[in-house]
């Protein structure tokens, strides 16, 4: 038996396939672009090829567009981001004490105490403290991120960077850059910039306790781990699923929930053409607007009603079915 995880971001949408003991089987990172719907049609295409339906005990999703994501696939658990990485990480080594995640629109702290969460926190709006500042400025230079990182990485000294802002941060690269400082320099300075921002702003006010796992797609970036741990004074670690933790953790609680009886909808899901559409409930006073999802032309979820009408009906006629 398997347990699947999705994970729909902004930037990408992960799935991931465990087996009964937690170990990944198989991961898919995809971009998500603006066709989060595409995106987990096509994972689950894509695992079609080497999984049947049937073989799936249970499906958790998580990520910001997680309730579409459980409407498409047929969720049986559906967690916030902060819940599912906190597992993911406590499932790895329950000795975890802070959790970084940075990721390419949002970063986030996780605190935790025994494997559970104590405290958490998340960006503001600014794009300063997020892998979009350090991904527009490797293409601004010329650069792969991969390489942005080594380079940063590599560096004997670091450029002093205004990290607060993106704006201000870009026009003060623009400026070293033109007064002859060196790449790596100035590469350096941007993740220490980014790391400095990420303490100031989302850290703020949180005590930082090793261990310390640093996660989400910034975490491959290795001047950025250099710059927390030369900011921080302790070792930095970034497990080898540091891209798909969300995914992770949403396959591990749906396999601890599992009652036996999955609402998965199938891999075949892949192969349907998937279409949205709203319509007003009607049916209280909350009026909710609800989202319909057609695959191959049939009713096939709904999401967005906040007493769980049309949700809720949806997934118990698929655990019937």
């Amino acid at each position: 038996m398997y347990w699947l995880g999705i994970d729909i971001g902004s930037i990408s949408t992960d799935l991931v396939v465990l087996n009964d003991e937690n170990k990944v089987e198989k991961a898919l990172y995809l971009k998500t672009g603006s066709r989060p719907a595409e995106a987990v049609r096509e994972g689950l295409r894509l695992l079609g090829k080497d999984y049947e339906s049937s073989q799936v005990g249970g499906v958790g999703v998580t990520g910001s567009g997680r309730n579409l994501g459980s409407a498409i696939a047929g969720g049986d658990v559906v967690k916030n981001e902060i819940t599912a990485h906190a597992r993911a990480v406590a499932a790895m080594d329950e000795e975890i004490r802070t959790v970084i995640e940075i990721g390419g629109q949002d970063s986030k702290i996780i605190l935790m105490e025994d494997g559970l969460v104590s405290d958490f926190a998340m960006n503001t709006v600014c794009a300063a403290g997020t892998g979009s500042f350090l991904d527009r400025q490797a293409a601004r230079m010329g650069v792969s991120i991969e390489e942005l990182g080594d380079m940063a990485a590599s560096a004997k000294e670091s450029a002093t960077i205004a990290g607060r802002c993106a704006v201000f941060a870009e026009s003060d690269l623009i400026h070293k850059q033109q007064a002859g400082v060196r790449e790596d320099a100035l590469m350096a300075g941007m993740c220490r910039a980014l790391a400095m921002t990420y303490m100031s702003n989302v850290a703020k006010g949180k005590k930082v306790k090793p261990k310390i796992c640093f996660q989400g797609g910034v975490a491959a970036n290795k001047g950025m781990r250099k710059a927390f741990e030369e900011l921080l004074g302790e070792e930095v670690m970034v497990p080898k699923e540091h891209k798909i933790m969300g995914a992770m953790g949403a396959a591990i609680i749906a396999r601890e929930k599992s009652s036996g009886r999955t609402g998965f909808k199938g891999f075949e899901t892949g192969d349907k053409e998937i279409c949205l559409s709203e319509k007003s409930c009607g049916g209280c006073s909350n009026n909710c607007s609800v989202t319909a999802v057609m695959a191959g032309g049939r009713e096939h979820g709904f999401y967005g009603d906040i007493c769980g009408k049309y949700s809720s009906l949806t997934f118990m006629k698929n655990r019937i079915d």
